[in-house]
Order: structure tokens, then C-alpha cells, then sequence
């Protein structure tokens, strides 16, 4: 059975006091739950990696991005060796948000995964359609070009330290909803897509999460769908109580 992921992606939320409690809430709740199907995952900012990792021992811990290169003189960045330093085990690379805000491209997104496989760190790269693209009929070819260009020049060893995160860019925050039925569709193209590289063997192991907008009122619906195999979840995984519904949703299914 291919592995189940719940993980929240805080963006840029919580001071470091805020995001350790917080840390420590989830960490403690899901200890209590002990679930036996479902693992779980905290993306925190920079700031919060090497004190969250230090309390967290039910629970694993992502960084949100990394930089290009492997270290120098690149003020500001933050270079995967130090994140695996900090105790993490995922990055997120290829964000939408990371995509539209600073111009992250196919090309420089290869050189994030490189850093990230060198260092040890298991990826959770993401993909999705913007809203023009859904709209014209472009939503499939816009998926398998990202999953093309950015990760398929790995070989097969590398691509299994992959979870795929697809993001309907044009459900969120446009009024416009994503049904279950539509997240399964993309879902089974992806893992097909895969097939067509990989093999079936290495598509059905491989994780693929949702990432439009999960909260504690769709996630059941939403992982009952074959090919949805968790979430990555935004604004739900800043509150302990949403983020533990949507984990529990996950592990009954």
C-alpha cells in the first residue's frame, strides 16, 4: 500500500512562539491518535525548522522551498544541506504560489530537486493548472509538461523519494470549486503519466495529494477518491483542531 500523507503548509504564518505551540499541539494530538495509516507532516517558515524538529516525534517536519545552489554567496537563501541540518526530511518544491509570486521556472526547479535528492531530503513537488488553462482545456497538458520538465529526468531510484502535490491553482481563492470527481480526474491522469515514464509498478506506489483547498468538511469526500491519496493543506493546518479532523478523515478512509 502506497503511503498516506497529511501535510500542512503554513505558508508565511506564525512567529516562532506561535509555531512551536502550535507545533507542539499537533505533534501531541497525533501521538494520542496514533494512526496507523496516515503519516503526518508540518511545513513551517525557516525560522521555526530546528525547534519544531526538536519536539516533534510524532510527527515529521517540511521546509517550504529551497534555494538553487548549494551554498555561497547568495544572501537570503536558505540551502537544502542547512534544512537537513535542521533535523527535516521534506522540502516543498514547485508551490503555485512559489511558481506565480517569484517566477519559478521548470529550469530552476530541476536545480531545487537536485540540491534537495543530494541532501537527503524526500520532495513533496507540486503541480496544477491556473484558471486560464482549466478554461481553455489546456489543465492536462499543463500537468504532464510540469511533471515532464521537472521531474522526469530522474531515474527510477531518485523519483521514488517524489510525492506529488496537485494544485487546482483555479479553485483557490476564486470563488470556483473543485469537486471531488475533478480531483480524482487529474489525480489518475497523473499517476497514469507516471505509468507512461516510470511504470505501473512505480505509479501506484507513488503519492499523490490534493492541494485545492482540502478543509475538515470535504476531506472525507475527497479521500475517498482511489487515486487521492492525502492533502497538502493550507490555510486548515493553522488551527490544530481542522488540521486533526482532515487527519482523521484520512486515516478512516
Amino acid at each position: 500500500m502506497r503511503k498516506r500523507i497529511v501535510a500542512g503548509n503554513w505558508k508565511m504564518n506564525k512567529t516562532l512562539q506561535e509555531g512551536i505551540e502550535l507545533a507542539k499541539e499537533v505533534n501531541n494530538r497525533v501521538k494520542a491518535l496514533a494512526p496507523q495509516h496516515t503519516q503526518v507532516i508540518v511545513g513551517t517558515p525557516f525560522i521555526h525548522l530546528a525547534e519544531v524538529n526538536k519536539l516533534a516525534d510524532a510527527i515529521a517536519v517540511s521546509a517550504q522551498n529551497c534555494a538553487t545552489e548549494a551554498s555561497g554567496a547568495y544572501t537570503g537563501e536558505v540551502s537544502a544541506a542547512m534544512i537537513a541540518s535542521a533535523g527535516c526530511r521534506y522540502v516543498i518544491l514547485g508551490h503555485s504560489e512559489r511558481r506565480s509570486y517569484y517566477g519559478e521556472t521548470d529550469e530552476i526547479l530541476v536545480k531545487k530537486v537536485a540540491r534537495a535528492l543530494e541532501n537527503g531530503l524526500d520532495i513533496i513537488f507540486c503541480v496544477g493548472e491556473v484558471l486560464a488553462d482549466r478554461e481553455a482545456g489546456k489543465h492536462f497538458d499543463i500537468v504532464k509538461s510540469q511533471l515532464e520538465n521537472g521531474l522526469f529526468h530522474l531515474d527510477a531510484a531518485s523519483f521514488a523519494r517524489i510525492v506529488v502535490a496537485y494544485e487546482p491553482v483555479w479553485a483557490i481563492g476564486t470563488g470556483k470549486t473543485a469537486t471531488s470527481t475533478q480531483a480524482e480526474e487529474m489525480h489518475a491522469f497523473i499517476r497514469q503519466t507516471i505509468a507512461g515514464r516510470y511504470g505501473k509498478e512505480a505509479a501506484t506506489a507513488t503519492t499523490i495529494l490534493y492541494g485545492g483547498s482540502c478543509n475538515a468538511k470535504n476531506a472525507d469526500e475527497l479521500f475517498s477518491q482511489p487515486d487521492v491519496d492525502g492533502g497538502l493543506i493550507g490555510g486548515a493546518s493553522l488551527k490544530a483542531d481542522d488540521f486533526l479532523a482532515i487527519i482523521n478523515a484520512r486515516e478512516n478512509h
